[in-house]
């Protein structure tokens, strides 16, 4: 099974249509990864897809998703919701 970080790099690859080379750990959205704010909300809303299994969705307030400017403050944030590698 793939890991968050691997998990959250397919999503912004297939949603900003990036280089998988550029989807580092410490990428920014907007500034490496060139996402404007609607981008941004999609990502956001792919995130809750990718990780909802079943019952257990995960829900991104926009308070949490404004805090959210790396990839790895998505694996982060993502992991402090209980999900695992």
């Amino acid at each position: 099974m793939a890991t968050v970080l691997e998990r959250v790099q397919k999503v912004v690859v297939d949603r900003l249509g990036a280089e998988e080379s550029a989807v580092v750990p410490e990428a920014t959205f907007t500034d490496d990864l060139s996402a404007d704010s609607l981008d941004l909300v999609e990502l956001i809303m792919a995130f809750e897809e990718e990780f909802t299994e079943g019952s257990e969705a995960l829900k991104i307030s926009d308070e949490e998703a404004e805090a959210i400017l790396t990839i790895n403050d998505a694996v982060t944030f993502i992991k402090s919701k209980g999900y695992t590698d």
